[in-house]
């Protein structure tokens, strides 16, 4: 799993008015949650942007100061007009403390169905699952080349470690493989040729 570097110094003053003054100067205000005091830090967008302008998971390693944390991104505020980063919160990772994160479905094999002429849509990119930090995984693989024309898979059908809980409806459709207008007006051209073959 890709581990981002991320170095950061902490904030002397946490009021509004020295955050603005931070963002002027180029920094990024951010906390790190789940140790025993909220901590305040700075850090640079070009040490965050490997890890925030992704569709991969990451884990990221926040040095404050000389002591490394092992973190995960839990939310990003942006600007309202030029969606640069404001501000960033950071989830410090225990061992055995179970986290809930968004992890990137991804599909293996080629599926029947676009073999014959379908197209894979992808419904959900990102599963909620629940684990602890020594189970995290950074990607969701499901196979999809049993699929056929007008399948569905759902979520249900991803396999996942022991360890790893997705929180999220079993009968939820993740993907389908759509049937193209021609492949239908050829199939209800043929129906109904047949139809009337029979009479």
């Amino acid at each position: 799993m890709d581990i981002v570097q991320i170095s950061s110094t902490k904030r002397a003053d946490v009021g509004s008015k020295s955050a603005a003054t931070a963002r002027k100067a180029g920094s990024i205000p951010a906390v790190i949650y789940g140790k025993d005091q909220p901590l305040h830090v700075l850090v640079t967008w070009g040490d965050v942007r490997h890890a925030i302008y992704t569709p991969d998971f990451k884990l990221v390693n926040v040095n404050v100061e000389g002591t490394d944390i092992k973190c995960i991104i839990k939310e990003v505020q942006f600007h309202n007009t030029d969606e640069s980063i404001q501000h960033i919160d950071f989830l410090a990772l225990t061992d055995g403390v179970p986290v809930k994160v968004d992890i990137p479905v991804r599909f293996k094999g080629t599926s029947i169905g676009v073999k014959n002429g379908g197209k894979l849509i992808q419904q959900i990119r990102k599963l909620t699952v629940k684990t602890t930090p020594e189970n995290l995984v950074d990607e969701l693989r499901v196979d999809v080349s049993h699929l056929g024309l007008g399948d569905v898979l759902r979520v249900k059908s991803v396999e996942v470690t022991d360890g790893v809980t997705i929180l999220a409806n079993a009968q939820s459709p993740i993907a389908n493989i759509e049937i193209p207008r021609a492949l239908k007006s050829a199939a209800a051209a043929d129906a109904k040729a047949g139809a009337k073959k029979k009479k």
